[in-house]
């Protein structure tokens, strides 16, 4: 019997997916967020548990090489690959938002709207859907600073608690998109190994009824 291969986004959606699957008996003593090994292995499940970048989970899924994933929802939006996404696990909340410096206002520009972000794709579809001319500028941190150091008239980010942007002179216009992890699936395993996947699926939403009971 072949392995189910599942793609789970390092970082604190990782934690928090290890945390479901014990949670529904599937790899209980293999898995563990501490670990160092990017491919852990449940024996007596036949499934086989990958670690990558979020912004690889996706790619893995849409290729195979996963046949499901677990990943944000800004992830999945951004990347735009051709895969199924199946369930809102609900957690990893946040949104994605528009902020800037204190008082300004998207709707006094008379030029291109310069936007910093790690999402030029969200950006864009977004702006271009209000008819707004941009000037997109892809960064891969610090984002925040861009408004500050006049790179950018707005910035495009997640945004949790708002702490950060608040600490440094920014404030949210407008959300843009509420973000959560997400249940995704190859197209091709979601039929080949349906039994399997469907499985899994069931377990998490049963567990979850009674969470929320």
């Amino acid at each position: 019997m072949s392995y189910l291969s599942v793609a789970l986004a390092k970082g604190r959606i990782a934690e928090d997916s290890i945390k479901l699957f014990k949670k529904i008996n599937l790899g209980k003593t293999e898995l563990n967020s501490t670990s160092r090994k990017l491919v852990l292995k449940d024996e007596e499940e036949k499934i086989k548990f990958i670690f990558v970048k979020p912004t690889d989970v996706p790619t893995y899924v849409e290729r195979g090489v996963a046949d499901i994933g677990i990943v944000g929802k800004d992830t999945i939006m951004e990347e735009g690959k051709n895969i199924y996404e199946i369930m809102d696990l609900g957690f990893g909340k946040c949104k994605i938002s528009i902020a800037a410096l204190k008082g300004f206002e998207i709707h006094d520009m008379v030029t291109e709207l310069k936007i910093a972000t790690k999402y030029p794709n969200i950006a864009k579809n977004y702006f271009y859907n209000k008819g707004i001319d941009i000037d997109i500028i892809k960064l891969n941190g610090s984002v925040e600073l861009a408004p500050i150091m006049g790179l950018s008239d707005i910035i495009v980010d997640i945004v949790e608690t708002g702490r950060t942007l608040k600490e440094n002179g920014l404030e949210v216009i407008e959300d843009m998109h509420n973000i959560s992890a997400r249940f995704i699936s190859n197209k091709v395993s979601f039929k080949v190994k349906n039994n399997v996947i469907s499985k899994i699926i069931n377990k998490i939403e049963r567990y979850r009824e009674g969470e929320n009971r």
